[in-house]
């Protein structure tokens, strides 16, 4: 991020000296224009030198993603009503060079007004503008007494990133009101220190799963992403955290698998540590979380990164019904409407979102409980995973 940052900045002024031949052509109120430039010159400025210095990201990462959130408020607008001055632009040489039609300039603010609302509110209330997406996935071989049997999935809470108790906290009894068979987490409960989730056990302890709540680690649990004084310190701070999970009554599974039972019927569920593919960390051991595992059961498979799916699940010995993932948050920025779903995400991960199928198995995509880096969220809407599972008769 930080080598692309010159790069972004000088996109967004060569985009500025365009789309200000719109504003210009629509006002000429000094004080407006002055805004216009000084807004974007300050901003640019401050990003540069947090560029140059890379110690300052490192540093204070709150005013790195303030300043990355001003950005976007400022060049997406303007790059979404960019096309409309394009148009006109296209035909002004067969219009002997006439200035700058005014009513093309209101159309193009017109348009850029239109993100520039949707990121206002996805930087300020998106980050506890809550969803629930619900799914109903149908087997052959569930047994029958799962016939009903209804998930909670939450991922990628990302504690440190919090600042609000009641916007936790309306996410927290959105889960409890789902009245769920069982809560899964499926990892990144921190950025980066076991610490930051001190604050919040007692709200997260407070989530209710009458058969249980099971968790495993995500990317940033272990701690990668920042200098420890020793290993031993790192080490330390990931067994903090493995015993917060323990206090807010999640068994944490560690490449391991356990049965969950409904008389005399059960189906294995499953928890491998993180798994990605490229740079990240391949902690996760499929092999050994399901040693113990009869081929022939129902399995359910708890992986952070959806990378492991088409990397070794799907083709793995012991087939798997069900695998839930998180870690892409959909990059917290988006569109989904009317069926239609896109993100840039997309253009790194082949599954970013929501339910894939293939041969019969199951991946779930989650968007994400939190937010990390970029404070709010725009489009891509934190998540609550309800999923049901019925017997096909």
């Amino acid at each position: 991020m930080r080598q692309r940052i010159p790069f972004i900045v000088a996109l967004w002024f060569l985009i500025d000296l365009y789309f200000f031949q719109a504003v210009h052509a629509v006002t000429t109120i000094p004080y407006f224009l002055w805004f216009y430039w000084i807004y974007d010159v300050l901003v640019g400025a401050v990003l540069l030198y947090f560029a140059f210095s890379g110690t300052l990201i490192r540093k204070f990462p709150a005013l790195m993603s303030a300043l990355v959130s001003m950005l976007l408020i400022s060049f997406i607008p303007k790059l979404c009503g960019l096309p409309v001055l394009l148009l006109e632009d296209l035909t002004r040489p067969f219009r002997g060079e006439p200035a700058r039609t005014v009513w093309v300039s209101e159309i193009a603010l017109g348009v850029a007004a239109i993100p520039f609302l949707g990121l206002l509110f996805g930087l300020t209330r998106g980050r506890h503008y809550y969803k629930i997406h619900r799914e109903t996935l149908f087997f052959d071989d569930l047994p029958d007494a799962f016939d009903g049997f209804t998930i909670t999935q939450l991922s990628d809470v990302h504690s440190g990133s919090f600042t609000s108790v009641k916007g936790v906290q309306k996410g927290l009894d959105l889960v409890n009101q789902q009245q769920s068979d069982l809560i899964l987490f499926t990892g990144d409960l921190v950025n980066n220190m076991a610490s930051e989730m001190e604050p919040w056990i007692p709200a997260f302890a407070g989530l209710k799963a009458p058969v249980g709540k099971y968790s495993i680690l995500g990317n940033h649990d272990y701690g990668d992403y920042m200098r420890w004084e020793s290993e031993a310190d790192q080490a330390a701070n990931l067994n903090r955290l493995k015993v917060i999970h323990k206090e807010i009554g999640f068994r944490l599974l560690l490449n391991e698998a356990v049965s969950i039972e409904k008389g005399s019927q059960s189906i294995a569920l499953i928890g491998v540590e993180n798994w990605g593919k490229g740079g990240f960390h391949k902690y996760g051991d499929l092999e050994k979380a399901t040693e113990n595992v009869p081929a022939d059961s129902f399995k359910i498979l708890m992986s952070h990164d959806p990378s492991h799916w088409d990397a070794v699940t799907l083709d793995h010995k012991k087939p798997i019904h069900l695998t839930l993932a998180g870690h892409t948050h959909g990059m917290q920025f988006g569109i989904e409407l009317f069926g239609f779903k896109w993100s840039p995400v997309k253009y790194i991960y082949k599954q970013w979102a929501g339910l894939y199928e293939k041969s019969g198995k199951f991946l779930y995509v989650n968007r994400g409980f939190g937010f990390l880096g970029l404070k709010g969220r725009v489009g891509m809407w934190p998540e609550i995973t309800v999923i049901t599972l019925k017997k096909r008769r």
